[in-house]
């Protein structure tokens, strides 16, 4: 894994031109009486999983446009440790846990809606946007626009409402939706002080550790409920162990007159393994962090709210790897070695096994061979940063118009600072055993159980970066509504919006101190060995040596220091933005609805490097400018008492990932990477949904629901593939990569939701959904795999055909107790290592058991992952069969918890 490390200059808010919104908002107004003021809204006492479930069904049944939404007891009642596994029981909502290919880490952390990309999914928390950052150096320069959820604890949820549609008035930059999280406001708490506080541990199955989980949160609210605070706080550890097998991390073809060729027949351009192997990953995640929030009420005309937020994701960890080599010195090169000591077997373009024994006093044809590489990838410092300062405004001005406005900044943050001690293995020979995609490798490596070093280097080395991305962004909006006297045309809603976005990206390179190259200077006292938790996986690997993260950690810290930008991997985009729309709310006996229009302009102003005539890397301007339309209409019809149909019609636009346009991820031992585009274009979408939904039983708290959606694409990124010059960290000089770069193509997507709940008898209900989708290129782009002339392939990225979700639960006065199982089929996650990955089909069952000792105090047990679910990838290697990717299990966690309330 190569990484890269980024600088991020002060950030300057800009809000001074943007409050010229909330001046207007405070010139003198008319306040007027409370009797003439519509109606205060009583706050919704929600004590139980059915009240919950009703109050989500009567706020999705009011909407005109198509919403799910989740409340905050229906997150209280799962085991959620984030906003994104509340989100994986909605029909239509797709999570991950990565955001690119690094695997799964127990924690959901990206969300999409309908089989599509994160990235076209927007989040905003309080109908705002808001900056997150990534650990992940990957996600760190490729990513930028997609939110890591993993920064958003579940309690900080009042509720979650998912617009599958738009409208207007909704924020642009989500084509597939919108995910918008409210927080819990104190004005809206029934009494005056209100405090809340849940102390617990969770216990992770794989690392055996228990650690604190802290949450509290405190609301205030004077008598005349004119003035109130909240404050929030959360401080959340876990400890992770990962056992995995990575084999896709270097496959390539057979090269003729290479020992195999000559060995095996029929074995020259079959795909083999060049560099694979057994993978430990360890973690400590601590999350801390808190939500601040001030209302002020002076009358029922004027409101304002001041909201403050900070997350810190502090995830220190080290992926040991210890990668088998046999296939990449026994079939990439010529080189003389004895036929009679290779073996093995092709069939479908894969050289599926493999064996190459070491002859006694081998001299020449063995030397400078190695069997296996060890390298311990660790991240000393790994961590993301989000956070905001909101204000909201209102003022009803007169009985017709009523203003409202946001002015606030966000900030996100991505640091890692990484670095290998790699050490290659003398020659042993080994070999290997692919049993099909849905089966471990078997990697033979003798001697891999005791520590050696030499071969292709006798001598240790390394590589790493550090990369830090500051992700900003500064807003400002006003809001109008105007009440009408045209009959069924009751309201007219405008606003307008402002707002500068940046990222930045800088990278330092990793530089070694001649002693490190010393092996008297391993840290020898920090061997140790891989855990007994690789059984679980069907493969060997526990028993291989290794060396203990402390002592990784205490090498490089004294052998190596961090030095020089690398500038080809540095960037910084600055996207200011402004938009308008006008959209008009209409009623009357069995239907509403609304339409309207949101007009966009985006600049992207992208400043990259590229190697210039000199040889070196040179600073290089992009500046495209681009203006949206996008018309929207939503209706809704009563059928009956208890039947809806609902019709929607929308275009809208999502803008591609910022690294996207300029992010460079290089492998350079394998010689290829990812680059991005600076000319990418916007993401436009044509949508059109059909819903019909009834509402059934006592209080109509069940909902039986059925809709078709369509969405045509028009902007997609897929990805081109090419060759490009960039500087090899390993090599010290300029080299020629093969690249995958984005390209705008064309999709499409469509599908069919399904959705049933119902409260039974005796305190027991049921809920489940489930999702069809169909998602596909249609652009054939040049140069990607769409585009292929054989062997195409034009599946869309995040496309699960299949997605369901079961779950039941019982509730009395005492005892309550909610089982849920979710599962999705395969999708493509992305490109790996010049070819497709895509995640195997994953189910995951969680479960959830409360007891309430007193009307103040409770106590809940909650498994996550009891099934200790497997997160497999597939390789798709044109003209070749499927091959193996990653496997990876993270163990079960259970979360004891007492939580008190007063």
């Amino acid at each position: 894994m190569f990484n890269k490390r980024v600088f991020a200059k002060q950030h300057q808010p800009r809000p001074v031109a943007l409050a010229v919104a909330f001046a207007m908002m405070g010139a003198a107004v008319p306040v007027f009486a409370d009797d003439a003021a519509p109606a205060k809204d009583e706050a919704v006492v929600v004590t139980g999983i059915r009240a919950s479930l009703k109050q989500s069904l009567t706020q999705k049944r009011n909407a005109d446009s198509i919403v799910e939404v989740i409340t905050a007891e229906d997150v209280g009642k799962m085991p959620d440790k984030n906003v994104a596994d509340s989100l994986q029981r909605v029909a239509g909502v797709n999570v991950a846990a990565a955001g690119a290919g690094e695997g799964s880490f127990g924690e959901n952390d990206r969300v999409a809606l309908r089989g599509t990309p994160f990235a076209l999914t927007l989040t905003t928390l309080n109908g705002h946007t808001v900056s997150s950052g990534d650990w992940f150096a990957d996600n760190i320069v490729n990513g930028g626009r997609s939110v890591s959820f993993s920064l958003f604890p579940s309690e900080l949820i009042g509720q979650v409402v998912v617009h599958k549609g738009s409208q207007a008035d909704l924020l642009e930059g989500g084509a597939m939706g919108v995910v918008d999280i409210q927080t819990r406001k104190p004005l809206d708490f029934k009494n005056q002080i209100n405090g809340q506080v849940s102390i617990g541990g969770v216990y992770s199955e794989n690392s055996k550790k228990t650690d604190p989980q802290i949450n509290g949160l405190f609301a205030w609210k004077n008598d005349q409920s004119t003035i109130g605070v909240l404050v929030q706080g959360f401080h959340e550890k876990r400890t992770l162990s990962r056992a995995g097998q990575e084999n896709q991390i270097w496959y390539d073809k057979v090269v003729a007159n290479s020992p195999i060729a000559n060995a095996i027949p029929g074995s020259v351009g079959t795909v083999t393994s060049y560099l694979g192997g057994t993978a430990w990953f360890e973690q400590e995640r601590t999350r801390n962090g808190g939500l601040i929030d001030v209302q002020f009420k002076p009358s029922a005309d004027v409101s304002f709210d001041v909201t403050g937020f900070y997350s810190h994701l502090d995830a220190p960890n080290i992926n040991h790897n210890f990668m088998q080599s046999v296939g990449l010195f026994g079939g990439n090169a010529d080189r003389p070695y004895p036929t009679g000591n290779i073996t093995g077997s092709a069939a479908g373009g894969i050289l599926t096994s493999l064996n190459i024994n070491s002859p006694a006093g081998c001299g020449a044809p063995c030397a400078g061979l190695s069997s296996a590489v060890q390298e311990e990838f660790s991240r000393p410092i790994a961590e993301s940063k989000s956070q905001f300062v909101n204000l909201d405004g209102k003022v009803r001005v007169n009985d017709k118009l009523t203003l409202a406005g946001k002015l606030g900044t966000s900030k996100g943050v991505g640091n890692t600072v990484s670095g290998a001690l790699g050490v290659w293995m003398p020659w042993t020979g080994g070999g290997y055993q692919i049993r099909g995609v849905d089966q471990a490798v078997i990697y033979n490596t003798p001697g891999a159980d005791k520590f050696s070093i030499g071969g292709n280097q006798a001598t240790p080395y390394t590589y790493g970066s550090h990369v830090t991305a500051t992700d900003t962004e500064d807003y400002g909006q006003v809001d109008g509504t105007y009440k009408l006297d045209l009959g069924t045309v009751q309201r007219f809603k405008f606003g307008a919006r402002v707002a500068r976005h940046e990222r930045e990206l800088t990278s330092i390179g990793i530089k070694a101190t001649d002693a490190l190259s010393n092996v008297a200077n391993l840290p020898m006292n920090g061997l140790t060995a891989f855990p007994t938790t690789f059984n679980d996986l069907g493969a060997n690997g526990a028993g291989y040596w290794t060396f203990s993260q402390d002592a990784v950690n205490g090498w490089l810290s004294q052998y190596a220091y961090y030095d020089g930008h690398l500038r080809q991997s540095e960037f910084d985009i600055k996207e200011p933005t402004e938009s308008a729309y006008a959209m008009a709310e209409f009623g009357g006996e069995g239907f509403s609805g609304n339409f309207g229009v949101r007009l966009v302009h985006t600049k992207e102003d992208v400043t990259r490097y590229e190697i210039g005539p000199s040889g070196s890397f040179e600073p290089r301007n992009y500046i495209n400018n681009y203006v949206d339309v996008l018309p929207s209409a939503n209706f809704k019809l009563d059928l009956s008492r208890n039947l809806d149909l609902r019709f929607a019609l929308s275009r809208t636009m999502a803008r591609p990932e910022l690294g996207q346009m300029a992010g460079v991820d290089l492998r350079d031992v394998q010689g290829f990477g990812t680059v991005g585009n600076p000319n990418l274009k916007p993401i436009r979408s044509n949508n059109a949904e059909v819903t019909t939904e009834w509402y059934f039983g006592n209080d109509n708290k069940s909902l039986l629901a059925a809709s078709l959606f369509y969405s045509s694409l028009d902007g997609y990124v897929t990805y081109g593939s090419g060759t490009a010059t960039f500087y090899n960290q390993l090599k010290g000089e300029n080299t020629v990569y093969q690249v995958a770069t984005p390209v705008n193509t064309t999709a499409e997507v469509k599908g069919l939701e399904l959705a049933y709940q119902q409260a039974l008898w005796g305190g027991f209900g049921v809920n489940a959904n489930y999702t069809h989708t169909i998602g596909k290129e249609t652009g054939k782009a040049p140069g990607s795999q769409c585009g292929a002339l054989t062997n195409p392939d034009c599946t869309m990225i995040g496309t699960s055909k299949n997605a369901y979700n079961l779950g039941a639960f019982y509730e009395d006065d005492k005892f309550s107790a909610r089982m849920t199982y979710s599962w999705r089929s395969g999708f493509l996650n992305g490109l790996s290592r010049n070819n497709s990955a895509f995640q195997d089909s994953i189910g995951t069952l969680s479960l959830s058991l409360g007891y309430q000792i007193n009307p103040n105090l409770s106590i809940s047990l909650d498994g996550k992952d009891i099934n200790n679910p497997m997160v497999r990838s597939i390789i798709h290697t044109p003209g070749a069969g499927d091959l193996p990717g990653a496997l990876y299990k993270n163990g079960a966690q259970y979360y004891l918890t007492l939580h008190a309330k007063y």
